[in-house]
């Protein structure tokens, strides 16, 4: 899997090479990420890439021309060009198994009031948020995106359950977990958790998630409960 990334801040993405498992994933070539200036798409003799928005208004808007050339330079045949934006479709579980499918993605990190229409609405395949706010720029949504959606290619986790076992996999939220002590402040672990009953521990941890998905998220439960 290849991620190029459309930026002005090309070097946030750095520390990525030494984060965790992203980082041994580009180590051992699972993931490719290339992080590639916007301003060197730009034509205008100062490298602007924003500008004043017609009609009027506060702040200025990222122009069309840099994030075209720079979306030529990078696609091919199989690319989807992902734009991070807080007006995109909110990105879930599902969205992120089926992005970790392609084989090169091109995301562009908005900044400043945003991006010309034109370019949204012609030369951008999906328009993805994180959540129901909005930030600075592009970039912190972006890695966002990128650990998300690595986690789901092979070999990138050390261990392949780890993913599906997760909140949000199956619609439900993780089952409680716990570690050595058993016994810790006077709390004690689940005694069914020591019990070696495999049969007993899933049934728990099965009873576990829904408890948890009905107390901190009704909205998934609700939503699982009526099969959607």
């Amino acid at each position: 899997m290849r991620f190029d990334i459309i930026t002005v801040f090309p070097s946030f993405f750095e520390c990525l090479n030494e984060y965790g498992v992203i980082g041994k994933a580009i180590k051992d070539s699972k993931i490719e990420i290339n992080a590639v200036n916007l301003r060197d798409y730009s034509n205008n003799k100062h490298k602007k890439v924003d500008d004043e928005i017609y009609g009027g208004g506060p702040g200025m808007l990222m122009t069309p021309e840099p994030i075209y050339n720079a979306i030529q330079d990078l696609k091919m045949d199989n690319s989807k060009v992902v734009f991070l934006s807080p007006q995109g479709k909110l990105l879930n579980q599902q969205m992120v198994e089926e992005f970790s499918e392609s084989d090169h993605l091109i995301l562009l990190c908005g900044h400043y009031e945003g991006v010309d229409q034109r370019i949204i609405d012609n030369f951008i395949d999906y328009e993805v948020s994180i959540g129901d706010y909005v930030l600075t720029g592009g970039e912190i949504p972006a890695m966002a995106f990128i650990d998300a959606v690595s986690r789901f290619i092979p070999d990138v986790l050390g261990n392949e359950e780890s993913a599906i076992s997760d909140s949000l996999y199956d619609g439900l939220l993780k089952y409680s977990v716990y570690t050595r002590p058993s016994e810790f402040m006077g709390h004690k672990v689940p005694e069914v958790l020591l019990s070696g009953n495999h049969k007993l521990i899933e049934e728990w941890r099965r009873e576990s998630s829904l408890k948890n998905t009905e107390n901190k998220r009704p909205d998934l439960y609700k939503k699982y409960s009526k099969g959607e």
